[in-house]
């Protein structure tokens, strides 16, 4: 993977990284990165290069996740599942990942990040790489090796961004933070792309799980040589995001080392009064409740769609139609990158002349993106091209949020308790959201189609009246971060103080 600042002209994402940053409490002078030759003793040079492994294991993380919706109906088929036991794959993934979570975030705050890191690269791409060998008979312990690989993946999702966090300051870290999260939806579509692309190019599924461990291996050798052993913790008054545009300096020495005073219940507590961080958490269980149940199931629904209305034949062959997941993993991918950028960009505009711009731009894309699923939803029987084109609306609008709900935490949130609010807030946002949506729409089929005359209208019927359920959760997010825009100034003065 090229560093994030190998070019200098690669447009206004990067150009606030490339404009210089502060590594602890040390300027880097404006150091710009140039083309050629980086060098890891300059500072600004180097926390490039260690965005640029972060980055890439990010990518690696969301390919594993999404390896098993890219090549659903041949699972499905392989094992003989139900719609509801087939839900259930991603439901255990999903808890395992929440459960960990907060347990990394404790960690994290008090340990060696990089080492979590890498046994959790090294534990995820082992145990999927094992998953490739199970047989038929064995379905339980298929669900039990996605289980597994959650846990991995929790360690990378809790520690990476505070990482990030501690090497740039206030408009950098947003900008950094939106190339982070463009790996969500470029890895997610990369999962359907490469799954589909696997079972169809060797005719057997099973290879689908093969080429991330590999990847995650080089992952491991890059964070080895060139993330550091460890890394300054910045200061609260680092951390803190000035709506004026200008950085906060510390109080205290960049020198001292300062460690979490607190206990693990003391930090729960304060975070649950934290009205913004409450809200957003919610505002994110509602993203996590839409974006999984529409990635588990929407290619398997897009192919009921289109047998329904003749478009291809039922799936009786060995190796079923991948052509809906490529083209689901490329809008993926499209509108992932475009909704990230231009939701970072919107807030680092807007927040200049309104305190409030970050929750508002979340509620304002939660309402568009439910009202453009259900739409979606309502064309598939007729209009399966209408019906793709809501779909990456809605999946664009979603996107938004992914970089500005992180930097709502992280400017609301004291630095020592960052990793412990990422964890819970994950935790939260799994329990309530993704963890139960995939198997919710599984089960809800399943009845709809038990009590009526089994059929392919109705195998899709079943699943197309499932997903409403998606659209009602998406405006309930976008009332959530509505209620965050009533905290976030007076929390955010709070967390500057501490």
């Amino acid at each position: 993977m090229q560093p994030p600042c190998e070019h200098e002209d690669t447009g206004l994402l990067l150009q606030p990284l490339l404009e210089g940053q502060n590594y602890g409490a040390a300027a880097a002078d404006g150091t710009q990165c140039p083309s050629v030759s980086v060098s890891r003793n300059n500072p600004a040079k180097r926390d490039c290069l260690v965005v640029a492994v972060l980055c890439f294991g990010n990518l690696i993380n969301f390919i594993d996740w999404f390896i098993v919706p890219g090549i659903l109906l041949d699972i499905q088929k392989y094992f003989g599942l139900s719609d509801g036991k087939t839900g259930l794959l991603q439901t255990v993934f999903t808890l395992c990942y929440m459960l960990a979570a907060p347990i990394f975030g404790y960690l994290g705050d008090r340990y060696n990040r990089k080492i979590i890191l890498g046994a959790g690269i090294f534990f995820w791409s082992g145990v999927t790489l094992g998953s490739s060998f199970i047989t038929e008979s064995h379905y339980r312990i298929f669900v039990l090796s996605r289980g597994l690989v959650g846990i991995g993946s929790a360690s990378y999702s809790t520690i990476a961004p505070t990482i990030i966090a501690d090497l740039f300051e206030e408009g950098k870290r947003t900008t950094v933070l939106s190339i982070f999260y463009i790996f969500i939806p470029v890895g997610s579509g990369c999962g359907y792309m490469l799954a589909a692309g696997m079972a169809k190019s060797t005719g057997d599924w099973h290879w689908a799980f093969r080429v991330t461990p590999c990847m995650g291996g080089l992952a491991l050798l890059l964070l080895i040589l060139l993330v550091p052993h460890r890394i300054q913790r910045k200061t609260a008054a680092h951390r803190a995001l000035s709506i004026s545009g200008t950085i906060q300096r510390a109080d205290e020495e960049p020198d001292v080392h300062r460690t979490a005073k607190t206990t693990w219940c003391q930090d729960v507590g304060s975070l649950a009064k934290n009205g913004s961080f409450v809200c957003s958490s919610l505002g994110l269980t509602a993203m996590a409740f839409v974006t999984g149940a529409l990635g588990m199931w929407i290619p398997l629904f897009l192919y009921r769609a289109q047998v329904v209305q003749g478009i291809v034949p039922p799936c009786l062959q060995e190796s079923c139609n991948s052509s809906n997941s490529l083209i689901f993993g490329g809008i993926t991918i499209g509108t992932g990158i475009l909704g990230i950028i231009a939701g970072a960009e919107a807030a680092r505009r807007l927040r200049k002349i309104n305190n409030k711009a970050d929750p508002l731009i979340c509620a304002t894309s939660m309402f568009i993106s439910a009202l453009c699923l259900y739409t979606a939803l309502m064309v598939a029987q007729t209009n399966i091209l209408s019906t793709f084109i809501f779909i990456a609306f809605g999946e664009l609008f979603l996107s938004v949020n992914w970089a500005v709900v992180t930097d709502i935490l992280l400017y609301v949130v004291t630095p020592r308790r960052q990793s412990t609010a990422i964890a819970l807030q994950i935790l939260v946002s799994h329990l309530l959201g993704d963890a139960g949506s995939p198997y919710l729409i599984g089960i809800i089929s399943n009845a709809l189609q038990a009590r009526n005359i089994p059929s392919l209208q109705w195998s899709f019927w079943s699943m197309q009246y499932s997903f409403i359920i998606c659209a009602f959760v998406g405006v309930f997010g976008g009332g959530f971060f509505l209620l965050t825009s009533f905290y976030i100034e007076e929390d955010r003065k709070e967390a500057q103080r501490l």
